[in-house]
């Protein structure tokens, strides 16, 4: 199993999406709120992104954004 990270922050439908597909699905997730952890924060913007939420999976390229075509294959 791949370790797989989500930046997210409250509030977020997008964020929400993500983990809520993660979890229909079994996948283990770490999750970060961006708002209560300013590390995760910083890191989140040293990838270059300015949207959330950030998912990065162990061995792959960062993404953002609920994208259910690129969780789909962790399954």
């Amino acid at each position: 199993m791949k370790n797989i990270i989500v930046y997210s922050k409250p509030n977020c439908m997008q964020c929400n999406f993500t983990k809520k597909f993660l979890d229909s699905k079994d996948i283990e997730y770490t999750t970060y709120d961006v708002y209560e952890n300013e590390e995760a924060l910083n890191h989140v913007k040293e990838l270059g992104f300015q949207s959330l939420p950030v998912i990065e999976i162990e061995g792959e390229e960062p993404f953002f954004g609920f994208r259910p075509d690129l969780l789909e294959k962790l399954a």
